[in-house]
């Protein structure tokens, strides 16, 4: 059976080619291997044609470009051997370098999102135009998943831009808009999208008359032309710029910047073949394969509907209202706003509430681009906010989230008084981080219409959003909660009720072992170090001052109460809070922030509340050792909450963990760095810390999976 075709050849004028892509059945555009043979073969007709004038490359999708490769083909190459890897970028650089060598000029007429080789096709066209639409950018994502552009991006993009600014696009992965990319002379010219095809025919004419584009081809194949002292100093500079951010990490930046510096001296055919070689270094690494990962975890969450039954259709969220005007409830209402929906406010204290608004308000006038307060966006959003103390305004919206203190008593009052006021299809849902969701909704009259949504502080940069199903929680409302959290921009992933949900619950033994560390004495460096150096933003130290060392107290209370065979309740948690010291909101935790930056400095006084504690073992603990005692009670509480059925999808922990609480990307995941390091390897880790009691005990699942060699991401 032939597969229906992706790329179309027409002719909108007798002389012009326009080549449309639209992928069949999918809603965007990739490069798969047959997309690939196809656009060859079309480059093969019109190269046969002597009386074009130009071709104009387009796209079909609304919003899409072209997305860059089929990442699965990719995925499936993964254990190719290096010189395969290069062949295949060698094939992809002769392919679209024809595009700068054909008897007429070409233009890639950009409207939306045009990345990764898609971005590779448009740099090899004489020129490009983008359009107005929202969605329209440009950009090479490849180091995000531990690679660099390899069919020609590292040595044309310098040639158009200038050198420094493709180190600086290429090395950080990031996209620019349709402005910034005029800007920078990637793009030629910027039009309406119902100009973009004439404006493509318009630009031929004038290369046509001009032949600006044939100058253009033979300065573009030279070495480029850059004093080596500066040469030199860009060199140092991104290098320790890019140093400083991957942490020695992630090795394609570096790697990128390498053959960027290196092809700029030669010639474009050189700088190609450097390309290609410094790609089959990098293709089917640990990083490149973990990262890999990553981009499917992301793309299976924008595909997964929170639930298995059949012909359940969720609601669509028009008006949303936020009870609680702290830190979380205006972070929640903020983004709601951000991303269109009409918000509802509400605090039991008016003081609170007006502050809330100022902090909503300041936060959608943010301008990214000029780092200031815009003032057109804070009336324009200020119009969607309505501050309320009225339930009966609140109880207007399609979702009400309560925001309020994690106080069982006072969530349960609220819902009581606004659970009769709400439409008969309303949500009524709480942002609560502890408190079981079944146990929440106990005396509602509507329990199949709560649930939880929780989300993660600060709620503007963190991506994750658990949504937590009661034992009533109806999958219509699932469903609902699900979508409205993609909405507003951020990865739902759907658990079942129980102590800490997911993340908290995992963090938790992390969190724990931590203090049972620094109760044998390992020194909080240490302890902070080897999270680092693991791959954590943080060590768990910093992270109990960064939460609050109260909040992480009575949180840890309820684990306790909930596994108090695997639990140790440190007595240096209630030491510190009862002496003040709550971490950086109070000034001093277990580090000292009383300084201009309030950055964490080491505190000799934190000594006294932990000294009364100390119980040394005698033994000497290495540093990878205080490592395994950090994340193994770790993954061993992933596999409890596997056997618990928390979650659906063993894939739902490595993205809520990522997402949610920074686990290493590069690692891709807890569950997929476990297939990694094997079940057999990790019941061997356990085997030094026996002694140690439950937490470190194997559990029935894990046994399991070594008898059998399974691997988790088999389940």
């Amino acid at each position: 059976m032939t597969e229906a075709a992706t790329i179309t050849t027409s002719f909108p004028e007798a002389d012009i080619a326009l080549l449309t892509f639209d992928m069949p059945d999918k809603g965007a555009n990739v490069l798969s291997r047959a997309v690939m043979q196809e656009l060859s073969q079309r480059l093969d007709e019109l190269e046969k044609r002597t009386d074009l004038a130009g071709l104009v490359i387009v796209s079909n999708k609304p919003g899409i470009f072209i997305a860059g490769a089929d990442i699965s083909e990719f995925v499936a190459s993964l254990e190719i051997a290096a010189e395969e890897t290069a062949t295949m970028c060698r094939f992809g650089q002769s392919l679209f370098q024809r595009l700068s060598s054909m008897n007429f000029p070409t233009v890639a007429a950009i409207n939306g999102i045009c990345v990764g080789g898609g971005a590779e096709l448009a740099v090899w066209c004489d020129r490009r135009i983008m359009t107005t639409h929202a969605k329209t950018e440009i950009g090479f994502p490849e180091v995000k998943l531990g690679i660099f552009p390899g069919w020609g991006g590292t040595a044309r993009l310098p040639r158009l831009v200038g050198l420094s600014n493709a180190v600086e696009m290429i090395t950080s992965g990031e996209s620019l808009n349709a402005e910034d990319a005029y800007k920078m002379g990637l793009a030629e010219d910027i039009v309406a999208e119902d100009d973009l095809q004439a404006a493509a025919i318009r630009m031929i004419r004038e290369e046509q008359e001009t032949g600006a584009y044939l100058k253009d081809r033979t300065q573009r194949a030279l070495p480029i032309e850059m004093n080596p002292t500066e040469l030199g100093f860009l060199g140092a500079t991104a290098s320790a710029y890019i140093q400083s951010q991957t942490k020695g990490q992630y090795p394609a930046p570096l790697a990128a910047l390498e053959v960027l510096l290196g092809g700029s001296m030669e010639s474009v055919d050189a700088a190609l073949e450097m390309e290609a070689i410094g790609m089959s270094q990098l293709f089917g690494t640990p990083v490149n394969a973990a990262l890999f990962n990553v981009f499917f975890l992301t793309d299976r969450n924008k595909k997964d509907v929170g639930i298995t039954s059949n012909g359940v259709k969720p609601r669509k969220i028009e008006r949303t209202s936020v009870i609680g005007a702290g830190i979380m409830g205006c972070g929640i209402a903020a983004a709601n706003l951000k991303r269109g929906v009409p918000v509802c406010l509400s605090d039991a204290a008016e003081a609170a509430l007006q502050r809330g608004v100022r902090l909503v308000i300041d936060e959608v006038a943010y301008d990214k681009q000029t780092k200031q307060k815009n003032a057109d966006r804070a009336i324009e959003y200020s119009s969607q906010l309505n501050a309320t103390t009225s339930d009966s305004e609140i109880a207007q919206s399609d979702l009400v989230i309560e925001a309020v203190v994690e106080t069982l008593e006072l969530k349960k009052r609220i819902y009581s008084r606004l659970e009769p006021q709400l439409n008969e299809n309303a949500i009524l849902a709480s942002n609560t981080s502890t408190l079981p969701i079944t146990q929440l909704a106990a005396d509602l009259k509507r329990p199949e219409q709560f649930i939880g949504i929780h989300f993660f502080n600060p709620v503007r940069k963190m991506k994750l959003v658990e949504v937590i199903r009661g034992e009533k929680t109806s999958d219509e409302t699932v469903a609902t909660a699900v979508g409205y959290a993609k909405r507003l921009g951020k990865f739902p992933i759907v658990v079942n009720d129980g102590p800490g949900f997911l993340v908290n619950r995992l963090l938790f033994p992390y969190m724990n072992e931590a203090m049972a560390l620094l109760q044998e004495g390992v020194e909080i460096a240490r302890i902070d170090k080897a999270a680092k150096r693991f791959g954590m933003p943080m060590g768990p130290i910093t992270l109990y001052d960064m939460v609050g060392i109260d909040t992480s107290f009575y949180a840890g209370r309820t684990m306790y109460d909930a596994f108090p065979d695997r639990t140790i309740a440190s007595p240096i948690l209630p030491a510190l809070v009862k002496a003040g010291r709550l971490g950086q909101k109070s000034g001093k935790g277990f580090f000292n922030y009383e300084n201009k930056k309030r950055r964490a400095q080491p505190d000799p006084d934190v000594q006294q509340y932990i000294q009364p504690y100390l119980k040394p073992t005698g033994e000497e603990i290495s540093d990878a050792q205080i490592s395994d005692r950090l994340f193994l009670p770790m993954l061993l509480e992933a596999t409890r909450v596997i056997e618990a059925n928390i979650v659906r999808n063993v894939r739902d922990i490595d993205l809520g963990l990522i997402f949610g609480l920074g686990f290493p990307p590069y690692k891709g995941g807890l569950m997929f760095w476990a297939d990694t390091v094997g079940v057999a390897n990790l019941r061997e880790k356990l085997k030094p810390f026996a002694g140690l009691g439950a937490r470190f005990e194997s559990t029935a699942l894990l046994d399991e999976m070594a008898q059998g060699n399974k691997k988790f991401y088999q389940m």
